[in-house]
């Protein structure tokens, strides 16, 4: 499988008033296409930081990022954003869907953004709300749904631009047990479908849906299971 992203001795460090923190340090990972991986670690290991950079969203202080064979450590924010909207799919604890938007104008957002025709936005969003089983929720606004509903919509628009990484953040953070097991295995099912898919957690049940998982503390990588 070929390599997606590749991080090589990469550090961060954050300066707060005259004290640095080191979120990360010296970390070396990589994540082949068609992979599932889980990062889990207590708050305060460097799970939000490495979701940061992998998202392209920040760059490492120390070190290189590599995504789909460009080096984004030396890209300025105009590049870098270019390569969120086209190539990354965010999913998010508290869904972030736009309370005035209906669940299919939310998926279609993204392809908004990148300027993709009305006809075509809208037929792509009614084939991602049946991918993830909310087709009959099309016109129903997020006030109207469930947390796993929400989170449903949530991964739909992940998908929209059909990126190469989905990058999950606490995804079942704010589910009950039963409907986070139902959004974890919805990740299963877009992976078997080829998805690369990063998930950062502090659960370690959903953590185990991954083909790997990587355990963060102190900023370090502790160890690698499969």
């Amino acid at each position: 499988m070929k390599t997606l992203v590749e991080l090589k001795n990469v550090s961060k460090t954050y300066k707060m008033d005259d004290v640095e923190v080191h979120a990360l340090k010296k970390i070396n990972m990589k994540i082949k296409e068609g992979e599932f991986v889980s990062i889990i670690g207590p708050s305060g290991s460097g799970k939000s930081t490495l979701l940061h950079l992998l998202g392209c969203l920040d760059k490492p202080t120390e070190g290189k990022m590599i995504f789909d064979g460009i080096d984004v450590s030396k890209l300025n924010d105009k590049e870098l954003s270019k390569i969120r909207a086209e190539k990354i799919g965010f999913i998010f604890q508290f869904f972030n869907l736009y309370p005035i938007l209906t669940a299919i104008e939310n998926v279609e957002l993204p392809m908004i953004i990148s300027e993709k025709y009305k006809k075509e936005r809208r037929n792509r969003a009614k084939e991602l709300l049946k991918i993830v089983k909310m087709e009959k929720r099309a016109e129903h606004l997020p006030s109207q749904l469930s947390g796993g509903e929400r989170q449903r919509i949530a991964i739909a628009r992940a998908l929209a631009n059909d990126p190469l990484l989905i990058l999950a953040d606490e995804p079942t953070g704010n589910l009950d047990s039963k409907t986070g097991k139902e959004i974890a295995e919805l990740f299963v099912e877009l992976n078997e479908k080829g998805k690369t898919i990063v998930v950062v957690t502090h659960m370690l049940d959903i953590a185990k849906y991954a083909k790997r998982i990587i355990y963060l503390k102190d900023g370090e990588i502790i160890k690698e299971e499969r």
